[in-house]
């Protein structure tokens, strides 16, 4: 990601300071992250980047896993917040069937997230989160597409500098889901189900 043109009173601002921070973080090479328009109304300062888990050419998602990361900060620090500053986040993946119907499939999910924060040092307060889990089965013209599942779990909470540590724990969520363990470069795609087009 290049880091955009800026005027040195605007490259000397926290929020300036964190967006190169961000554009600077490098990735594992089958997860493709790029930076997107942010969502309006959210905060006076936003930088949004969505990752994707080895997308096909041309395509817009991948078929195994993708997810969006907005760091938002607001110099007023609303009082939800508890700061200045501001992470959501979220992450999805398919699923084959008898993996979706586990149980505990949310809660390993959320753990994941923690794990990941913590095993970088990721410091924060005022977590909040939901996992949701759901299974199709289709009928008629998507009969072919037959029964699937697929996890999401979405996230925000309120970070303490540095700002890295909490993109590079959401990447490694975003790869886990997918099926991809760390250090998996290179190995197929555990346990993702690839969804049938029609």
């Amino acid at each position: 990601m290049a880091v955009s043109d800026q005027r040195p009173a605007e490259a000397a601002s926290p929020f300036a300071r964190a967006a190169a921070e961000m554009r600077a973080t490098t990735f594992r090479d089958d997860l493709v992250v790029r930076e997107i328009p942010s969502p309006a109304g959210l905060a006076p300062f936003s930088l949004a980047l969505a990752a994707d888990v080895r997308p096909e050419e041309h395509a817009t998602d991948s078929p195994f896993g993708t997810g969006r990361f907005i760091l938002l900060h607001d110099p007023e620090e609303p009082e939800p917040w508890g700061g200045a500053w501001r992470v959501v986040c979220f992450a999805q993946a398919p699923l084959e069937p008898e993996i979706g119907v586990d149980p505990l499939l949310a809660e390993v999910a959320w753990s994941w997230l923690i794990d990941a924060l913590d095993s970088r040092g990721a410091e924060r307060h005022s977590e909040s989160g939901t996992a949701t889990k759901t299974l199709s089965t289709g009928f008629g013209a998507l009969a072919a597409q037959g029964e699937g599942s697929q996890i999401e779990l979405r996230a925000s909470w309120s970070p303490r500098g540095p700002f890295r540590p909490h993109l590079e724990a959401w990447a490694e969520l975003v790869c886990m889901l997918a099926g991809l363990p760390p250090g998996s470069e290179g190995v197929a795609v555990l346990g993702a189900r690839r969804p049938t087009r029609g």
